[in-house]
């Protein structure tokens, strides 16, 4: 069966976030005054990522919306018990350098160039639609797909099957003829390929973790093009649906 679309996910695949957000975060600290009482830079961005993880963790499993997982960051970070508009603010203060620190891997805009005429491009993302497409915009590339499929709209999240095969769904194609591309080899590959998509893992830091069945391995995006020209092929990509 030809391949005929591309879903990508976003965060540490095309746009860099950890080194945004540790961008962002240290800002943000050393403008509050916080980085002394929380140890320093390294022991702060260990406690930050520790509260990331398991806010974000309890908003994927549907125990709390958007807006209340970064609250639960900002109490959980701070230890402290903020009111919602104190956690809003405090959060808030934190966006506003973290954005200011947004920026794409070198070889992401590349890579989509290189696929643009060759075959359909989407993306699949845990986070929220309306922050991934503001994210597209602000990053210049929302014009390169043309759907961003997000798990508040599809109702699941990678890794459940059901987020890969509603995305395919809405575009209109079979999971044998779509390529997942992500940082995560359990989330993305793992999730992409027991879905039936061609799963491509994007090892950046080469791991050297070994490699399971019906998984590729990619270090760069820069990899990309000759793999899905030469070792997976494409054929002509269908009609937009």
């Amino acid at each position: 069966m030809p391949l005929r679309a591309v879903l990508w996910d976003l965060d540490d695949t095309l746009f860099d976030y950890t080194g945004s957000d540790r961008a962002g975060v240290l800002r943000h600290l050393r403008t509050e005054e916080l980085l002394d009482a929380y140890g320093g830079e390294e022991a702060a961005l260990e406690r930050w990522r520790t509260a990331m993880e398991t806010e974000f963790a309890r908003f994927l499993a549907g125990e709390v919306g958007f807006l209340d997982h970064r609250r639960g960051r900002a109490r959980t970070f701070l230890g402290t018990p903020l009111s919602d508009t104190e956690a809003d603010a405090w959060f808030g203060r934190y966006i506003a350098h973290y954005e200011a620190s947004w920026t794409l891997f070198p070889d992401s805009a590349p890579a989509l160039a290189a696929l643009a005429p060759l075959v359909r491009q989407a993306v699949l993302s845990n986070a929220t639609t309306a922050n991934q497409e503001r994210k597209l915009a602000a990053l210049g590339i929302r014009t390169r797909f043309e759907a961003v499929f997000c798990a508040d709209e599809l109702g699941c999240a990678k890794p459940a099957a059901e987020a890969f095969t509603g995305a395919c769904q809405a575009l209109g194609l079979t999971p044998g003829e779509v390529v997942y591309i992500g940082d995560k080899l359990d989330i993305d590959a793992l999730g992409a390929r027991d879905a039936g998509l061609t799963a491509v893992w994007l090892d950046r830091a080469g791991t050297g973790e070994e490699l399971p069945a019906g998984v590729r391995r990619i270090a760069s995006l820069a990899e990309l093009p000759e793999l899905l020209r030469g070792v997976i092929g494409f054929g002509a990509p269908s009609t937009i649906r």
